[in-house]
């Protein structure tokens, strides 16, 4: 079997990067050992962001109901509900990646990829069956996995890693997580809001570190409320894993010894190599991702990569960007495009959405620049459906004024960050966002009124 390229990994670089050369007008084929959208549709971004649904509308009707005029008699939930919803969420856009796929004409093999050489590739089929197939170019997409911690190894029940953490069968009653990056403070948000005690870990001085540090002191205020314990400047140094929970010693402001019933692990991730990578001699970054060049080559000629697996930023859309760039650039004249500038997202509630750069990385930079920054609870929208905490904060470089970053923390603000994306790529000034008319009333006025406050400019604040 003859293509002109071969996928392996059908996540958001894989799919995307398949259907982009689909509509090229070449023959396709991509690999995927369990099933169409990767860790994202499947384990990841879109079966939590049900879970985080689930979650906010139990908390809205068990704790502000009555700031709403509404009372209930005996609110409860049902677990395996949650969780089923969040995996027929997931199986419905598998569905719908798998209809992609038929209408493009892709070939899609649910197999395991193993890379002969740098045209072919041998596929091995559930039932045991191998066979090999050939292509003039090669997309390696296969991601990266949840890291283990030393010392305290996944068993898949009382220590478990993102993937376990959203199908728990038994809801647990305390739950310690490690690591506060955006999986773990989602996760964090998601067991608190259904009555487990949650207690979150973090070595480094604030959760979200790679945020704006102001909006990861928010966001921790809003946890504080929530009755979320939050450990920072906390490092773990003895961990205990027994089959009815964990005993997990850290050290922070006070040694302390921290029991739960379960443990998720959130450190970070590890990339997954496909089958085959080391004999074929591709060369690996010091972390272990597998390094491209400019036009997402690897050291074999012939065969690229794209996404996680070539290393961070380790984001969906910027998978799918780089797939898109990897292919456009393989079968047309187009320059391939690095990614420089990506929104981040954290979809907890309050929610945190950023693109650019933060304010501590413009001061390590030595840019002179303005800051504008607009609290929702001068917003009408905000006060209006009850969502005042947070803010909208922008950098304006100097002395032209262009956007540099933006920061927000609140409702819909992982909505609200496109707008100042765009600003970004399209260079655009404090003028012209002071001068384009934002409905009212609508929580992103609070871009215009930031805008505004950063030249003195801002009319309600």
């Amino acid at each position: 079997m003859n293509y002109d390229l071969i996928v392996i990994g059908g996540g958001p670089a894989g799919y995307v990067g398949a259907i982009r050369a689909a509509q090229l007008g070449k023959r396709v084929a991509c690999v995927e050992k369990e099933r169409a959208g990767g860790t994202c549709l499947n384990w990841g971004c879109i079966p939590t962001k049900s879970l985080l649904r689930n979650a906010e509308l139990f908390h809205l009707m068990k704790h502000r109901a009555d700031e709403f005029g509404f009372s209930f008699d005996n609110l409860n939930f049902d677990w395996s509900k949650v969780i089923k919803r969040s995996r027929d969420v997931a199986d419905k856009n598998a569905s719908g990646v798998e209809y992609l796929f038929k209408k493009n004409k892709v070939d899609y093999l649910r197999a395991e990829a193993t890379l002969e050489n740098a045209e072919v590739v041998s596929v091995k089929s559930a039932d045991g069956k191998i066979q090999k197939i050939e292509a003039k170019k090669i997309l390696l997409s296969t991601g990266v996995v949840s890291r283990p911690m030393p010392g305290l190894p996944f068993n898949g029940t009382t220590v478990i890693g993102s993937r376990e953490a959203m199908v728990l069968k038994k809801q647990p009653k305390s739950i310690i997580i490690i690591g506060a990056g955006a999986i773990g403070v989602e996760f964090a948000y998601f067991f608190n809001a259904f009555g487990i005690k949650v207690t979150l870990v973090e070595m480094l001085p604030n959760i979200l570190p790679l945020e704006d540090t102001e909006v990861s002191q928010t966001l921790e205020k809003a946890f504080a409320k929530l009755g979320i314990q939050v450990l920072t400047n906390t490092k773990v140094v003895k961990a205990d894993a027994g089959k009815d929970g964990v005993k997990i010693s850290v050290e922070g402001k006070k040694p302390e010894t921290l029991e739960a019933e379960v443990c998720l692990v959130a450190i970070g991730v590890q990339p997954l190599l496909p089958g085959g990578a080391g004999g074929a001699a591709i060369k690996l970054t010091q972390r272990g991702y597998i390094e491209t060049d400019a036009c997402y080559q690897t050291s074999l000629p012939g065969v690229f990569a794209a996404g996680d697996i070539i290393g961070p930023p380790l984001l969906a859309h910027v998978a799918s960007y780089e797939a898109i760039q990897a292919v456009e650039g393989m079968f047309t004249n187009h320059a391939p495009k690095k990614v420089t500038v990506f929104p981040s997202c954290t979809y907890c509630q309050p929610q945190v959405a950023s693109v650019g750069l933060t304010e501590r990385a413009a001061k390590e930079k030595g840019l002179k620049f303005k800051v504008g920054k607009f609290p929702f609870s001068a917003s009408g929208k905000a006060r209006a459906v009850g969502e005042i905490d947070g803010f909208v904060k922008i950098l304006f470089g100097e002395p032209n004024g262009e956007v540099l970053g933006a920061h927000i923390v609140g409702s819909e603000a992982t909505e609200m960050i496109g707008e100042l994306g765009l600003a970004i790529t399209l260079e655009a000034t404090h003028e012209e966002i002071e001068a384009t008319i934002h409905a009212h009333p609508t929580l992103s006025e609070a871009v215009h009124e930031a805008t505004g406050q950063a030249y003195g400019l801002a009319i309600h604040i």
